[in-house]
């Protein structure tokens, strides 16, 4: 059943005459792992400030827990935990009195602050170095002291602003596994922003595809893959033991006999069919009837980097029929995830 904590409707927000952010509705649910997905300048940490009411929209609303964020910001930062995309502790202290620091600014009663200080760099794995100063930490071990952090005041919410910048690959995984299993373990919701799309694949539940100030699609990532695939060719891989059975007449039954087979093409004992519709059902029996022992089928999904050069395409085109052009930026980061 859907619980949703955060709810923005029509948030618009404008520096002069740049829109900033463009009638944006989006809802986020209890326990969810949320990936706001967007190159930088796209508006991303403008949307996260205005959720946490670091800063007022021009135009809409924001709820989070049930909390105006504009008109009663304290409140909600009482139950929401942010880390920023660059997390600044006093390096001549050990990370665990830094945490002890921030325990007692957020208010937590002295009896509780440094047993619960301990508890949770057990939670994020850093038990070990907890009496090591935090400025030989290393930036992968920050971003855990900075989780743990955001973490101390047990909130409903956490906010992730670009959390895996400048961390190694094993790093990246490491964190982004962390935070799916405390997520899961403490049911807390996240929204996670970043520009990576292969780490939001690995840790979202659903994704929002953010260009331009404006949420081009917002859904988990198997479903927009099917939306993707109704509007592109489903391409169905079969792979036989003997390709031998497969003759020019069984082709030619294919292509004319199932309606919506496009195209098939023969590479080793690999068939790939090309079809306006989901096929596979009858592409199976049809090779069966004709005597192809199958090893393996296999659909074309859309991952969400194919997903997103689509939208960012679709909007890039959009924007030079209405005589828009697009940032420079934009443009190079399109170039990049599509080469």
């Amino acid at each position: 059943m859907e619980n949703p904590v955060i709810e923005l409707t029509g948030l618009t927000k404008l520096y002069g005459s740049l829109k900033a952010v463009d009638n944006l509705n989006l809802t986020i649910n209890k326990g969810e792992i949320y990936g706001l997905l967007g190159p930088n300048g796209a508006g991303k940490t403008t949307t996260i400030l205005m959720t946490l009411g670091l800063t007022e929209p021009s135009a809409g609303k924001v709820n989070v827990c049930g909390i105006n964020a504009t008109s009663n910001p304290v409140a909600v930062k009482r139950r929401v935990g942010y880390m920023p995309d660059n997390v600044g502790f006093y390096d001549g202290m050990n990370a665990l009195d830094n945490l002890v620091y921030i325990a007692r600014l957020n208010g937590i009663p002295e009896s509780a602050v440094r047993p619960r200080a301990i508890e949770m760099m057990e939670a994020v794995g850093l038990e070990r170095s907890m009496y090591k100063k935090a400025g030989t930490y290393s930036r992968g071990m920050k971003q855990r002291l900075g989780l743990a952090e955001v973490l101390i005041k047990q909130p409903d919410i956490i906010i992730l602003d670009e959390p895996t910048n400048g961390i190694d690959p094993s790093g990246v995984k490491e964190f982004l596994a962390l935070i799916r299993q405390l997520s899961r373990q403490q049911n807390i919701t996240v929204l996670l922003s970043s520009h990576h799309l292969n780490q939001v694949q690995q840790v979202c539940d659903r994704v929002g595809i953010f260009v331009e100030g404006r949420l081009l699609a917002s859904d988990h990532i198997s479903r927009l893959s099917d939306q993707l695939s109704s509007k592109e060719s489903h391409i169905v891989t079969i792979t036989v033991a003997d390709v031998s059975p497969f003759t020019d007449h069984h082709q030619q039954e294919i292509e004319q006999q199932i309606a919506g087979v496009k195209a098939v093409a023969v590479s080793g004992n690999t068939i790939t069919i090309t079809c306006t519709r989901n096929l596979t059902p009858e592409l199976v029996r049809s090779f069966v009837k004709n005597g192809l022992d199958i090893l393996g089928v296999q659909q074309k999904e859309y991952g969400l980097e194919e997903i997103y050069q689509r939208y960012f395409e679709n909007n890039l085109t959009e924007n030079e029929s209405n005589g828009k052009s697009g940032s420079l930026f934009q443009r190079s980061f399109f170039k990049k995830i599509k080469n």
